[in-house]
């Protein structure tokens, strides 16, 4: 694999809310970004989109029915495949004050409440995004110099 072969690759944002009118909100805000946005009405929605294909970023509502926005958190975290993926919590301004302490306990990257400034969203989202790019990047070039390292032994020996 080259770098040119990791930029093919569209970093998605996965949008995790059980509400309807939230997820329009969320696409509203980030479709001018021209990432890949995929939906998930569920923790355990957003678990199985996560195995399936790689994400840039989780924007993950907190209160939802069933596996809630902490449960699906610490799932994500606790698996190999899916434990560096930056998580946004998003959640109602009239929420405990200890959900942040909360989402950033169970490894939150960052904690938005609802409603949100979509210039602010939009610019975090933009940070994350580039710093996957990065790490595409930084992937690609391992790739590489193992590669030629395995070259020069096999010249050497």
């Amino acid at each position: 694999m080259n770098a040119e072969d990791v930029h093919e690759e569209r970093a998605g944002i996965l949008l995790v809310d059980d509400m309807e009118d939230n997820l329009i909100a969320l696409e509203a805000v980030l479709g001018s970004l021209n990432e890949p946005l995929v939906r998930a009405r569920s923790g355990e929605e957003a678990m199985k989109a996560l195995l399936r294909r790689r994400f840039a970023l989780v924007l993950l509502d907190i209160r939802m029915p069933g596996m809630d926005g902490f449960e699906t958190a610490a799932n994500i975290k606790r698996l190999d495949q899916t434990k560096d993926v930056p998580i946004i919590f998003l959640t109602g301004a009239e929420d405990d004050s200890g959900y942040a302490f909360r989402g950033y306990a169970t490894g939150a990257a960052d904690y938005l409440t609802k409603p949100f400034d979509p210039w602010v969203l939009r610019a975090k989202v933009r940070v994350f995004l580039e710093l996957h790019s990065k790490q595409l990047q930084l992937e690609a070039l391992r790739a590489e110099v193992q590669e030629l390292r395995e070259l020069l032994n096999k010249g050497q020996g």
